[in-house]
């Protein structure tokens, strides 16, 4: 089989339909009359792509693929609009589908899409675990010298030749991996293997058999031993991103690899043993999932021994104009791209939410779009291009006035009397000024 399919349509006699066409492709079909029973099934077997109609009993598919691509990110959704219903599609796309299908006039497109979203799958798939001889990074390949990211090397220059866990925090996007490789690449297992994994990426039952392996007949398809990522970073280091996603039950069972150096793999009766060093990273507050049961405190502990925290690139925008020089050598190799001072001054005044991963993708498609040797504004997307007029607009007088307003209005907990005092204007002009900017009341 070449994947496995899901469709999501309470109409049986079409369900049945594209259960029979994509049956032919070598896939293997699943269907659900609804979203309920369609996030069942999503729980029960690894789906790797999602049909849904938008028009469901007991919902709408829009909102399911929002839902469903927080929980399962690497399930690929294509979305069943009906005739006239094409800003659904556009809408379901925004929220992370695929694609999306006009319902009775793009037949013939459902097989070559369901072939690209399998390829996507696979590739996201593989780009999920890296398995490495030895570490590909080290310090001289994080770039910055602000002091808040220099600090941020220091330690883990230290900690690294000591056999200690450590504990990545920061935002998504902060270069978390980067640092996990270099610590490995200067610890005394840098001869042996570095192996990564995003726990975000799987459903629990699959995470369980990638970290711990199985035996053969442990599962209907099991049909050969196979080692797990554990077993295989044996003497190195297992770097696990997104901890924080990781199922309760699954940290229970790796508790034990780090207390005690074994597991049992699915399937077995024996245990087995390991030497691994484990480097954990997340953007979650950890402290607040265990307060909520989401995360084992005993487990927090055993990996937060040595915690660094990764700056926001918000906060290292001094590091913005060598980052976006590496960028632009990456991407438009042989060419001396240089950067205008207008565009310099657009990319450190963003706020970056993706941080470097974002700031890497906006150069890579300006690099794509640009035919002059200079880097100018419009190269770069529009939310980013406009911002100097959005803070003009925010720095008027009127919107400076209607923000102090607001300010003390909260201040005085909405005493009009008191906010007048305070602003040193009468109840009358306070009360047009409240309308005049539409205050909420």
């Amino acid at each position: 089989m070449i994947g496995n399919i899901l469709i999501i349509d309470d109409e049986e006699q079409l369900r049945k339909l594209l259960v029979r066409i994509i049956g032919l492709e070598n896939f293997k079909v699943e269907e659900a009359g609804t979203i309920k029973d369609g996030f069942d099934c999503l729980q029960r077997k690894q789906i790797d792509i999602v049909l849904c109609d938008v028009k469901l009993p007991d919902g709408n598919g829009v909102e399911f693929v929002k839902e469903a691509k927080s929980k399962y990110p690497l399930t690929e959704i294509i979305l069943l609009t009906a005739y006239g219903n094409i800003p659904d599609g556009v809408q379901a796309i925004k929220k992370g589908a695929f694609d999306y299908i006009t319902k009775g006039n793009d037949n013939d497109r459902i097989i070559p899409l369901l072939h690209q979203a399998m390829d996507k799958v696979l590739v996201q798939k593989r780009s999920a675990i890296k398995i490495q001889k030895k570490g590909t990074y080290d310090f001289k390949d994080i770039i910055g010298h602000s002091s808040i990211i220099q600090d941020a090397i220091n330690l883990a220059k230290k900690i690294a030749p000591v056999d200690t866990n450590v504990l990545l925090l920061g935002e998504t996007g902060t270069g978390k991996e980067i640092f996990a490789n270099a610590i490995h690449a200067n610890s005394k297992r840098s001869a042996n293997s570095f192996i990564a994994i995003n726990c975000s990426a799987f459903t629990k039952e699959l995470l369980e058999g990638e970290l711990f392996g199985h035996k053969a007949g442990a599962y209907t398809g099991a049909n050969k031993d196979k080692k797990g990522l554990i077993e295989l970073a044996d003497e190195g280091t297992l770097f696990l991103d997104e901890i924080g996603e990781m199922n309760i039950d699954l940290q229970a069972k790796l508790l034990r690899v780090i207390e005690n150096g074994e597991f049992i793999k699915l399937g077995d009766t024996k245990t087995t043993k390991v030497d691994v060093r484990i480097i954990a990273a997340t953007n979650r507050d950890l402290v607040k999932s265990i307060t909520t049961g989401e995360f084992r405190e005993d487990l927090y502990y055993r990996l937060n021994v040595f915690a660094i925290r990764l700056p926001a690139l918000r906060d290292r925008i001094e590091d913005i104009p060598e980052l976006a020089k590496y960028f632009l050598s990456k991407y438009a190799p042989g060419k001396e791209m240089k950067i205008s001072k207008d565009t310099l001054k657009l990319l450190q005044n963003h706020i970056w939410k993706g941080n470097i991963r974002e700031l890497r993708n906006v150069l890579e498609r300006a690099c794509i779009l640009t035919e002059t040797s200079e880097l100018l504004p419009e190269h770069l997307p529009y939310e980013i291009q406009r911002q100097d007029k959005t803070i003009t607009e925010n720095l008027s007088l009127a919107n400076v006035e209607k923000d102090h307003i607001q300010k003390v209005l909260a201040f005085t907990k909405g005493n009009k009397t008191k906010t007048a005092e305070y602003l040193g204007i009468g109840l009358t002009t306070l009360y047009r000024k409240i309308e005049e900017y539409h205050i909420d009341k």
